[in-house]
């Protein structure tokens, strides 16, 4: 698929946070219920189906690539960041991590048991979403299931010029209605088998859904947003 037209602007901007973010995040461990919850589900069904390696997509310091492993799920990470990467590679020398595009992953067509996308997509401007879903959909074996957990909201954009605690840099962000993911998640042909929505904890403004879908079938083609 096309390239983001907003990918350099991100790879720069978490190449410049990227030791000020690693100590900014939380570990899994230290996660609300729900979520480790979440992640603890997808790591069965993932587990249990053995259909081949599941990628972190937005793997960032490789914290939640790790505790995938610790679940017993052979996982890998990804992130358009070299910063990202080198830190996970130094956090976790036992794990394998690569600089990569969600939008072109390296692996061939119905490869992969599993994709997390942990608050990775919402840098993605909306109408290059559909072509992301479609690729997972690709790399995703069938009967494979994708997790995908990010902030929902009214549909908009927001330009950050700092974050977490770091040098300036700008981020795009992109907000959308959980109905409006599903639906394109589905446009995609995944089948969503659990979806949450979880109110803003405190500080937060926005609230977290996650999804949970499986890829069945032959890929479809991207649809437009």
């Amino acid at each position: 698929m096309t390239k983001p037209p907003n990918l350099d602007l991100i790879r720069h901007a978490y190449d410049t946070v990227a030791a000020d973010y690693a100590r900014f995040i939380k570990d899994p461990g230290e996660l609300d219920p729900l979520s480790r919850a979440m992640l603890a589900a997808f790591a069965e069904l993932v587990r249990s189906a053995d259909l081949g390696p599941t990628a972190d997509v937005g793997c960032g310091p490789g914290k939640v690539t790790a505790h995938l492993a610790g679940l017993g799920v052979s996982a890998f990470g990804v992130d358009v960041s070299p910063k990202m990467v080198e830190a996970a590679r130094a956090a976790h020398p036992g794990l394998r991590f690569h600089v990569g595009s969600m939008a072109a992953l390296e692996a061939d067509d119905g490869t992969l048991g599993g994709i997390l996308a942990y608050y990775s997509t919402h840098h993605t401007p909306p109408g290059s979403l559909p072509g992301v879903f479609a690729e997972f959909y690709r790399a995703l074996a069938p009967g494979g299931h994708l997790l995908l957990v990010t902030r929902v909201g009214e549909e908009g954009h927001q330009l950050l010029t700092h974050g977490y605690g770091g040098p300036a840099a700008s981020f795009d962000c992109y907000r959308l209605p959980a109905d409006r993911i599903a639906e394109l998640l589905e446009r995609a042909g995944f089948v969503v088998v659990g979806r949450m929505v979880q109110a803003p904890e405190e500080g937060a403004k926005r609230p977290v859904a996650s999804f949970l879908v499986q890829r069945t079938g032959e890929p479809r083609a991207a649809a437009s947003a």
